[in-house]
């Protein structure tokens, strides 16, 4: 009888969840098409629309999610995230948590980095590192000052989230400075190919055309959260020890090969003050474990395409991906909230 009754009740609990979910908006625009650098972004959002639905950011490998094209915005204030995608990556790869965001009541939005995007090469884009941050602040003034979305959003109230590479771009975006020489000397000491080899096609390994000095902090952004960032050691030690922006570095624990998170997130959460910021490691985590969900057979179907590549799709033995989801997306509900 004490069985069926937890039963009933977690039930229960998971259907008044589900009803309390916002049913989640999806757009994507062309931003600044008349600038050098147009930007291609996605926003999620809260939406009064149900239906129809439309699965987006879902291909013969990866899983997408139910959203609502366009669907009418919900009338209040939300708190927002941008995020900010890895090396050759794309708006899809962390679409699961942009759309549960996006149900617990964030206004979300990503954007395909011009050079470094699954979409575009450019050679010339890639090596202006500076743009990344550059970008998701140009999405928030779009936001703020143009967007359908500015009169449902609490421009007091924005978190910046980034995997990999990614996450190497909202610690600049919090005030993190690029150091030339520390990364050439760190490299010089212990090159890693994942980590060193991008430096040319990055612009890392001498001063680019254009190239700003100083910080690149957005004031806008309140919190920031990496997802088991690559170029940590290029980031100045003395920025970090200074920034003031609350940080949660997450980790993979399971090392795909020359990105060990103790050389990468670990460095971050020694050099940050100890007051401001959390490091959590997965042990059973991949790099990939924070990106989409994989289906059935996706690891031997890349495989055949780009043999190597099948990775992305691999995590460790104790949980699956998407049990590994559910855990970081507590901790990262958690910590933007102050909880």
């Amino acid at each position: 009888m004490r069985r069926f009754v937890c039963l009933i009740l977690s039930v229960v609990a998971c259907w008044v969840s589900n009803v309390s979910a916002y049913s989640v908006g999806f757009d994507q625009v062309q931003l600044f098409s008349d600038s050098d650098r147009p930007l291609k972004a996605s926003v999620w959002y809260p939406s009064q629309t149900h239906f129809p639905l439309e699965r987006v950011a879902e291909n013969a490998a990866f899983l997408g999610t139910d959203v609502v094209r366009v669907g009418t915005p919900m009338v209040g204030k939300f708190p927002v995230v941008v995020m900010s995608h890895g090396y050759r990556g794309n708006w899809r790869n962390q679409n699961w948590l942009a759309t549960r965001l996006a149900q617990d009541g964030f206004i979300v939005m990503a954007v395909d980095h011009p050079g470094t995007t699954s979409f575009d090469h450019s050679a010339q884009a890639a090596a202006q590192w500076w743009q990344r941050p550059k970008d998701l602040s140009r999405l928030l003034n779009w936001l703020f000052n143009e967007s359908y979305l500015r009169q449902a959003t609490d421009a007091e109230d924005v978190t910046a989230i980034g995997h990999s590479l990614g996450g190497w771009t909202v610690m600049l975006l919090a005030g993190a400075e690029f150091d030339r020489e520390q990364l050439a000397r760190e490299c010089s000491l212990k090159s890693n190919p994942r980590v060193c080899g991008l430096m040319v096609e990055l612009g890392l390994d001498h001063k680019q055309v254009g190239e700003p000095t100083g910080t690149l902090a957005d004031e806008r952004v309140k919190r920031v959260i990496s997802l088991d960032l690559g170029l940590a050691r290029s980031l100045s030690r003395q920025s970090l020890q200074t920034l003031t922006s609350p940080a949660l570095i997450l980790a993979a624990g399971v090392d795909i090969g020359d990105l060990p998170q103790s050389e990468e997130s670990g460095f971050l959460a020694q050099y940050l003050p100890k007051n401001n910021n959390e490091y959590l490691v997965y042990p059973d985590a991949a790099h990939f474990s924070f990106m989409q969900l994989c289906k059935e057979g996706a690891v031997e179907m890349i495989e055949e395409e780009a043999p190597g590549d099948g990775i992305v799709c691999l995590d460790g033995n104790a949980r699956t991906r998407n049990e590994l989801h559910q855990f970081m997306y507590q901790d990262i509900l958690r910590f933007i909230r102050g909880n």
